[in-house]
């Protein structure tokens, strides 16, 4: 009795363990299953085609992930134009011969004073020498010598005073040879002052005769300045080629710096929309933008690259004002849409995926 006591005790215990051994692993299986179906599954681009255009369907969280940005397209206005090559003149040798010229002046009208003084008092001795010789003929040569003297030292000044304007005038041409030399110039002052420039902008040689009044001047700062037209420039730059022009431009610009202009080619203003150098990608040898056409939509469109600009590319079709242009992670995008699509990147075995 107290033997069948014992081996009933024994095999209830052997029981209890044995539920509880399967109570717990069914637990844990159940809660893995939870777990696996709770888990959400990694976001997936899909490639559509809606009315002809090729549609990207991209998740909010993959675009969030992807770090892809939109920005709305804004109308803008300006002229077609060319980019040419333009460096900021140092006119310290300007100032320079601007001194030396005062100065030549300034003797100019010495000398002449002094032989206009000099021919006054040959010609009185003259008149007295010829009645009745009331002064010697010595004093009259004396005279005369002294006029003679005075009158090429006239002519030397005047020599010297148009050599430095010639020179003055074939290094920085007539308009600011007429600055410098005129009594009050106020483009003159800027220019001393350190608050104007002279650039030397080369233009192709197929440009035309005469350029645009006013032109665009980049600066390391990254604006653009207005720079107006002076002259032609009697001194081409010899790095290169084309014709060259002055302008002047109202900013402290370094000497020597070389930096660029936007040159007009048309006095017609054009309209259109602008879009970010950083929002095109090329794909088949063509430039392209996508616009994002829902929360979750997005389509690629042409963009001509024969309009591109110095801050993007101009494009009058294709686009309306407000679209929402992607302007980082475009080339994501297209990645995404030039994938093979159906074909799965995850590994299912993972022993497999150290081959």
């Amino acid at each position: 009795m107290k033997f069948r006591l014992i081996l009933l005790i024994v095999l209830s215990l052997a029981l209890c363990a044995g539920a509880g051994g399967y109570i717990i692993n069914q637990a844990f299986d159940d809660a893995g299953a939870s777990t696996a179906t709770a888990a959400p599954s990694a976001p997936q681009a899909a490639v559509q085609t809606v009315n002809g255009e090729t549609v990207l369907v991209v998740s909010p969280d993959a675009q969030r992930a992807g770090h892809i940005e939109v920005a709305p397209l804004a109308a803008v206005t300006s002229q077609s134009g060319i980019s040419a090559d333009a460096m900021v003149i140092d006119l310290q040798p300007l100032f320079d011969l601007r001194n030396r010229l005062a100065s030549a002046r300034a003797d100019v009208d010495t000398f002449a004073a002094q032989a206009a003084s000099s021919r006054t008092q040959y010609e009185g001795s003259r008149t007295l020498f010829a009645d009745d010789r009331n002064v010697s003929q010595k004093t009259l040569q004396a005279a005369q010598a002294t006029m003679q003297g005075d009158a090429a030292k006239l002519q030397s000044a005047r020599v010297t005073l148009n050599g430095l304007d010639g020179t003055m005038r074939q290094r920085f041409g007539d308009a600011l040879t007429n600055a410098a030399t005129a009594p009050a110039s106020t483009l003159f002052q800027h220019l001393q002052a350190g608050q104007s420039v002279v650039l030397r902008v080369t233009l192709p040689s197929s440009f035309g005769k005469t350029p645009p009044e006013t032109i665009a001047v980049d600066t390391p700062s990254g604006v653009t300045v207005p720079a107006l037209r002076l002259s032609v420039s009697p001194l081409a730059d010899p790095a290169v080629q084309g014709t060259p022009w002055l302008y002047v431009a109202g900013s402290a610009l370094p000497a020597n710096l070389r930096t660029s202009a936007r040159v007009p080619t048309s006095n017609e203003a054009v309209s259109g929309l602008l879009i970010p150098e950083q929002a095109v990608v090329w794909y088949g040898g063509q430039t392209w933008a996508y616009v994002r056409t829902a929360h979750d939509r997005f389509t690629r469109r042409y963009v001509p690259a024969a309009n591109e600009g110095d801050h993007g590319f101009m494009v009058t079709s294709g686009f309306q004002a407000g679209d929402p242009i992607v302007t980082q992670g475009a080339q994501l995008l297209l990645s995404e849409e030039i994938k093979p699509q159906g074909i799965g990147t995850a590994c299912k075995d993972p022993p497999e995926c150290d081959d």
